[in-house]
């Protein structure tokens, strides 16, 4: 009984640092990079491979490399998740906000059931590109490891990795990462 017990706690505590704010470092470079030393993107960012094509909302295939050239907010997600349910308003109004300058959220659904996700997006208005990705592991290979969900990247108009948050992050964070990554044209 104290072995479970044990293995209880130890998962409990394993899944409340999951939901915590964690920009990682290691190997994507890191979220505070944008502040310092005024570059909007690590030099060290590594490659994004956007060669991959999914399914939308409507069942239509979106691929990925047609969005090269545009800043990408990148958000793995799942309906069920309570910290990705907090981030969708603010990545609506960052995609009505900054997308007539460049901008291009894109939500991945993981581990979760697609059929549900049309009428979740609709009640939560999500305004931008919904994309089945269960069952999809060449995907969490390729952005990987992602540890919980939301796990969200920011990726350059070079397709360059400039930031990844795993769990909740803060909606000012994403901000001034996209009006880093969009230039001096971004208010």
């Amino acid at each position: 009984m104290t072995m479970r017990w044990t293995l209880a706690i130890a998962g409990a505590l394993a899944l409340s640092f999951l939901t915590l704010s964690a920009d990682l470092e290691w190997p994507f470079g890191r979220a505070d990079a944008f502040t310092s030393g005024g570059e909007a993107c690590p030099a060290d960012a590594r490659p994004a491979n956007l060669n991959f094509t999914f399914k939308d909302l409507e069942g239509r295939r979106v691929d990925l490399a047609s969005l090269k050239n545009k800043v990408i907010l990148l958000d793995f997600w799942a309906t069920w998740c309570g910290p990705c349910k907090v981030e969708i308003p603010w990545f609506v109004e960052f995609q009505e906000k900054y997308g007539p300058k460049g901008l291009q959220v894109v939500g991945i659904v993981l581990e979760d059931e697609f059929s549900r996700v049309k009428s979740f997006a609709e009640q939560m208005k999500m305004n931008y590109l919904v994309l089945d990705g269960t069952d999809r592991t060449d995907v969490e290979e390729a952005f990987g490891p992602l540890f919980g969900l939301p796990t969200t990247f920011v990726i350059s108009r070079d397709a360059k990795i400039c930031a990844k948050h795993a769990g909740l992050s803060s909606k000012s964070t994403f901000e001034r990462e996209i009006a880093g990554l969009l230039g001096p044209a971004a208010p």
